[in-house]
């Protein structure tokens, strides 16, 4: 419960800056200010300003903002498109169906984000949107495999025999019996692969294939500091702080929701 509680704490800090991000910023990151580029941190840039004299504090209150977007609709996607998948293949395990969904799978798996990122901006440019795909694309396999395998165990179940006897099919069944079965380990698995996602944007924008300028990006905001590191290293610490912190607290997260659902830990606990 701790772990939830602290997770969930540092991702509110950072969704709630995010929300705030659409109204309010205490500068506009749109706007440079050349005659104070390179300053530290003081009481008017609480975090300093970039070599355009923006304001790096404002500039990571919206950069979390693209990240949580590009994060969620990415598992979004993977939820949506893998959870489907892995239904049907278990409940028609050893059948062709199976093997072909299975197969493919595999096929997704052997290119990561980053290089069905290049893929995908080779054929439509660069943007968040593209990140947002290929980071979507590589999570379909990863919530099918969970999916398949858990739905596997259930259906040698004697209340999924039950199920099948008062002459329920194998659609419903998946529906009103596996899915709800499974739920905890979307839940959780959900929020691991919001983090990888966090990770996966960050590396994306770093080389210049996620969200473009003007919008601030935490991964552009470290490839953009490696020059200048040596004399402005807060060009670098702020945003990576942002990413290591972001990212922590959703694992704490997804670690105390895994305690906090799995009924195994609890009875050892209890």
């Amino acid at each position: 419960m701790r772990a939830l509680l602290t997770g969930g704490g540092i991702a509110g800090v950072f969704a709630l800056a995010a929300l705030v991000s659409f109204f309010w910023t205490p500068y506009d990151v749109e706007v440079m200010d050349i005659s104070g580029k390179l300053a530290g941190p003081s009481p008017a840039h609480w975090f300093g300003t970039d070599h355009f004299g923006r304001d790096i504090f404002s500039m990571i209150m919206v950069g979390g903002r693209v990240s949580i977007a590009v994060a969620i609709v990415a598992v979004g996607i993977g939820i949506g498109i893998g959870v489907p998948l892995g239904l049907t293949a278990a409940a028609q395990r050893g059948s062709m169906l199976d093997e072909l969904i299975m197969r493919g799978n595999d096929l997704v798996f052997a290119f990561p984000a980053l290089l069905i990122a290049i893929m995908i901006t080779a054929v439509f440019g660069p943007s968040a949107v593209n990140a947002i795909i290929a980071i979507g694309i590589f999570n379909v396999p990863v919530f099918a495999r969970l999916v398949r395998g858990a739905a596997l165990s259930l259906w040698t179940r004697d209340f999924i025999l039950a199920a099948r006897v008062s002459g329920k099919g194998k659609v419903r069944i998946s529906v009103e019996h596996i899915l709800p079965n499974v739920a905890n380990l979307l839940i959780v698995q959900g929020t691991i692969q919001f983090s990888l996602g966090i990770l996966a944007e960050a590396g994306l924008s770093y080389v210049g294939l996620g969200a473009q300028p003007p919008t601030p990006s935490w991964g552009r905001m470290l490839a953009e500091s490696q020059t200048m590191i040596g004399f402005a290293p807060h060009l670098a610490l702020f945003p990576g702080l942002a990413i290591v912190l972001a990212v922590l607290g959703l694992n704490l997260m997804g670690d105390g929701l895994r305690d906090l659902l799995d009924p195994r830990i609890r009875r050892v606990r209890t």
